[in-house]
């Protein structure tokens, strides 16, 4: 599919059938987050692949929603600190680079017939405990990753003249 119509396809799927996510396909978004763009190319991440079969208790305790749990695999994307790259004013772009790598993974997982759901508001402290991290690497965002069992809802959007600005403010 061409990207507008890949774009407008995505959507947060909330419930996902159990049936497993290929290896090839795994693989291929897992691509697209290596290939992802970083700040001075410095991928300060490291993508986690979890299966939920027989761990659905304790994942809940990372994000209580039960369709968390229902793909068969959560991915989560953890930035390390200290390897991402610090622009002169010290701010720094960990956050943008994990941001624009879930974006890849997202993009990549539509395209190939399967689900995503952008996860920040979870309990960072069971992610952690639950995900033996070291202190430097931090959970960041998380997904479900499997085959959509719902359908796209109405989404909400601004009209672009309320978004673009040209030239100044």
């Amino acid at each position: 599919m061409d990207f507008h119509e890949l774009i407008t396809k995505r959507y947060s799927v909330r419930a996902y059938k159990p049936d497993m996510v290929e290896d090839d396909k795994l693989l291929g978004i897992l691509d697209a987050a290596r290939l992802a763009p970083t700040a001075n190319n410095q991928q300060p991440f490291q993508v986690l692949v979890i299966h939920t079969k027989d761990r659905e208790e304790e994942l809940l305790s990372i994000y209580h929603r039960e369709w968390f749990v229902q793909a068969p695999l959560i991915i989560c994307l953890c930035g390390i600190h200290g390897k991402g790259w610090v622009r002169r004013d010290q701010r720094q772009y960990l956050d943008v680079d994990i941001a624009i790598v879930m974006d890849h993974i997202i993009l990549a997982a539509t395209d190939l017939g399967l689900g995503t759901c952008y996860i920040a508001a979870f309990d960072a402290n069971n992610a952690r405990q639950i995900l033996s991290l070291p202190q430097e690497v931090e959970p960041i965002l998380f997904t479900p990753l499997g085959y959509p069992a719902d359908e796209p809802g109405i989404r909400k959007r601004k009209n672009i003249e309320e978004l673009i600005r040209y030239e100044h403010w």
